[in-house]
């Protein structure tokens, strides 16, 4: 996969208000994500940007509040799947952005949300981080958040050597790059100067309406589970997925397939994994 093997794909969940965005700009380092200045602002849409930081490619994923009640079921899939098509394979960390200083129901609700999709396999990636701060020039200018984004960095950095180096995949994510790759395939012959960086953004575009169209009727709660692994949801979609890759497939002619098996664990001991003391560290650390 080239370059894109080398990059570090961080997907940022967390209810709309949280500092998702905030926090995305000051890892950047500038203002590549558009940020609210109400508590009723969100990210419309799943966003991704690439850059170096310390060295290092990172890609960050700015979803559009996944935990919200106020957008339409087709509206919130489609946003799904540009996410699952932005962090396909698979992302190396899924950062849990909570806001601190009004930990209300909603906050708790995204907690048990999160404790009913992700399994136990995708706790393994996850960092929680809580926000106090929705002032993007503060914490741009501030050295003591450019300190502890580093700290945050190398948080991330630390999981993902635990984790072998390996992305959080399962056998749907891994179809979907099957299929962005195919579709990569088919585009290149007419691409002109198009860089593959450019092929490869317009092709996840293609994808990920293909696949809404794909999954017409089914439950939004199912494409959610198959993004964080849930056995179950991902089974469904994954039916739905390889039907869309075999139609690539036949047409670019192209049918050499791997796929990666996702297991559904036991979530009974959620506040004992690595999450917990995460959420712990953090907040002593009073890492935002």
């Amino acid at each position: 996969l080239g370059s894109l093997s080398n990059t570090r794909r961080i997907v940022m969940l967390g209810k709309t208000g949280s500092g998702k965005s905030s926090l995305a700009n000051t890892i950047f380092g500038e203002e590549l994500f558009t940020i609210g200045h109400n508590s009723d602002s969100e990210t419309s849409e799943c966003k991704a940007k690439t850059k170096s930081v310390n060295g290092r490619s990172i890609t960050l994923i700015d979803t559009p509040g996944f935990f919200d009640t106020k957008r339409s079921e087709e509206e919130l899939k489609l946003e799904i799947l540009k996410c699952i098509t932005e962090c396909a394979p698979g992302p190396h960390a899924f950062l849990i952005v909570l806001k601190v200083e009004r930990f209300t129901e909603h906050e708790q609700a995204v907690i048990t949300t999160i404790n009913q999709h992700f399994s136990e396999e995708v706790l393994r990636y996850a960092t929680v981080v809580f926000t106090h701060v929705l002032d993007n020039k503060y914490w741009k200018n501030n050295q003591s958040n450019q300190f502890q984004v580093k700290e945050l960095l190398n948080t991330i950095e630390k999981t993902i050597e635990v984790n072998k180096g390996s992305c959080c995949t399962n056998e749907m994510l891994q179809t979907v790059e099957d299929v962005i790759q195919l579709e990569v395939e088919a585009i290149r012959p007419s691409s002109g100067n198009m860089s593959e960086e450019e092929i490869r953004e317009q092709t996840k575009g293609s994808v990920s309406e293909k696949l809404l169209i794909k999954l017409a009727g089914t439950a939004t709660g199912i494409v959610l589970g198959a993004l964080f692994g849930v056995g179950v949801s991902v089974g469904t979609v994954l039916i739905i997925t390889k039907g869309l890759l075999r139609l690539i497939a036949a047409i670019v002619s192209i049918m050499s397939i791997k796929y990666v098996y996702s297991n559904l664990y036991d979530l009974g001991h959620f506040q004992n994994s690595q999450l917990f003391l995460t959420i712990y560290n953090l907040y002593n650390i009073k890492t935002f």
